[in-house]
Formats: C-alpha cells, sequence, structure tokens
C-alpha cells in the first residue's frame, strides 16, 4: 500500500496527428515527469491540440482521471493586439471556460532547445548582419554571410518566432547557457508543469482515500479493532485532511492553514458548508476530510 502511495504520477499524453504531441511528451521527460503511452495506466492526462479543440479533442475529455490541455503552437496564434503569445493566452481561456478543465498555451519545440556556443556565434552574426525574416522561404534564400544550410537547421530547431528571440537576445549580450533558459521560460514549459502538479494532488488525495477505504474495509472483515482504533486516531484523520487541503488549494481554492483554536473553529464550519453546496463529489469528499481534520485539531485546543 506505501509502494502505491509512493508511486511516481504517470501522465499520458495524447492527441491529434499535427499538433505537436511528441514534443510536449519530449518536454515532460526531459523535466523528470514520467510519460506513459496507455490512457488506462495513467493518472493524469494531457490533450494536446493546436489553435481549438477538434471534436477528436473533446472526446478524449472524457475520462475520469485529471486531465489538462495544452494549447501548443503558441507563437503561430495569429496577429492580434499583444501578440501571439498574448492571443494563445485569451483563447485558452475561452477554451478553458468552454471545456471545464485548464487550459494551457505552450511552444513546445522551445522547451527542450539546447544551444552552444557555435549557435550564439551564427545568431551573433544575424544579429549584426540582418537578413530577411519575413517568411522562412526569404530566410533561407537570402544572400547572407551564414550559409543557407546553417540558417536552415537553425530554422528548424527554432521555428521563426523562436529565431527571431534568440536573434534580439544575442544582439543584447546572451550567452548559450541564458538564451537556453529564455527559450524555455517563452515555451510555456513551467506553466505547464506547475499545472500537472496541481493535478498530482488530486491523485495523492484520491491514493490516500483508496488506501483509507481499503483499510477500513479490512478492519471490519477481520473485525480487527486494533486497525480500526488506528483509523479513526487523530493522526490519520488529519494526514487525510492535509493531503484534501492540497487537493483543494491545487484546484484554486483557498483553505486557512491557521494552527489556532479559532482557525480551526472557522474552517471546520466554513468546508462543512461548502460540502452541501453544489460541488463535485470530489471536493464534496475533500470539504468533508478537512472538516473532520478541522474538528479534531479543534479537539487538542480545548
Amino acid at each position: 500500500m506505501e509502494k502505491r502511495l509512493r508511486a511516481p504520477h504517470r501522465v499520458a499524453v495524447r492527441g491529434r496527428r499535427g499538433v505537436g504531441r511528441n514534443a510536449v511528451a519530449w518536454a515532460f521527460t526531459a523535466a523528470g515527469v514520467r510519460v506513459v503511452t496507455d490512457i488506462g495506466s495513467a493518472d493524469i492526462q494531457v490533450v494536446v491540440t493546436a489553435e481549438t479543440l477538434k471534436p477528436e479533442d473533446r472526446a478524449m475529455l472524457r475520462v475520469s482521471i485529471p486531465t489538462l490541455v495544452v494549447l501548443n503552437k503558441a507563437d503561430l496564434a495569429g496577429r492580434e493586439p499583444g501578440g501571439p503569445l498574448a492571443a494563445a493566452t485569451r483563447r485558452a481561456a475561452q477554451i478553458a471556460a468552454a471545456a471545464g478543465v485548464p487550459v494551457v498555451p505552450m511552444i513546445a519545440h522551445l522547451a527542450s532547445v539546447e544551444l552552444d556556443e557555435q549557435d550564439i556565434a551564427v545568431l551573433r552574426t544575424l544579429a549584426a548582419i540582418p537578413v530577411d525574416m519575413t517568411s522562412t522561404d526569404a530566410f533561407v534564400a537570402a544572400d547572407h554571410e551564414v550559409p543557407a544550410a546553417v540558417r536552415e537547421r537553425l530554422l528548424a530547431r527554432l521555428d521563426r518566432f523562436g529565431l527571431a528571440h534568440a536573434v534580439l537576445a544575442c544582439a543584447d549580450g546572451a550567452t548559450a547557457e541564458t538564451l537556453t533558459g529564455a527559450l524555455r521560460a517563452l515555451s510555456g514549459a513551467d506553466r505547464v508543469l506547475e499545472c500537472v502538479r496541481a493535478a498530482a494532488a488530486e491523485v495523492r488525495y484520491r491514493r490516500v482515500c483508496a488506501a483509507v477505504d481499503e483499510l477500513h474495509r479490512l478492519a471490519a472483515e477481520t473485525r480487527d479493532d486494533g486497525l480500526a482504533a488506528f483509523l479513526a486516531s487523530d493522526e490519520v484523520v488529519v494526514a487525510v485532511m492535509a493531503a484534501a487541503v492540497d487537493a483543494m488549494e491545487a484546484a484554486g481554492l483557498r483553505v486557512d492553514r491557521w494552527d489556532d483554536r479559532e482557525a480551526h473553529e472557522r474552517r471546520a464550519v466554513r468546508w462543512h458548508r461548502y460540502a452541501a453546496g453544489p460541488v463535485t463529489e470530489m471536493h464534496r469528499r475533500c470539504a468533508a476530510d478537512i472538516t473532520r481534520g478541522s474538528l479534531r485539531l479543534l479537539g487538542r485546543r480545548r
């Protein structure tokens, strides 16, 4: 049981052909996330799309595990006020409101780009001697000191948006290390990983609940009074509450963490009322566990 609770969270990365699913999966793997191909063995699902949700994408959302959508190719979101990234952020918010799941814009191919000093030298030359970057064809075909084959390879790695940012950064004195970090920040990978970590808090809570439920069944079947007493102890009740708090905070809700009598009473009342409202079953159970744990902590203060 402890092994199940501590097992790494498995993330299934899914998406239609051509949306950059593999690039997103590579970015996750590079960040230490365990990526799986079988949705049946996954704890968390990431659906990769581009531009908007297609019917095939919406079908993928109909699963019982925590899910988020990556709106990839954010650099191609169009010429709108604020630039393509601002446009992608607005579009992500619209999709999230319609689909009911978190949606995060990303430029996945920039997340795992590694640049060396030779690349920096080429980029500095492009900064010093400007080249036509109005289109990919114009960039490669232009007469320039940097050979066309070198420009083509650089374009394949960075694409036009990343390349433009890289040239400007090198004009300002960027090094291979700082530019690699800047491109990763531009990719949006860190925000996507934050959402995966938030989903992992829900997974941890579900695992804790499953383990506690299993132990309750075992105690009832074997009439083990010692196990039943352990499950009813303050330590277990407060530990379950802690997992519930993490899950609720990861969902964007604020939980009062003050450790005094008034805070415990206030928290118990608030989450008891919350559980009675129109919320999901998981949030209702979280609220009940927070209420129960708060009452136990309140009892210790008397």
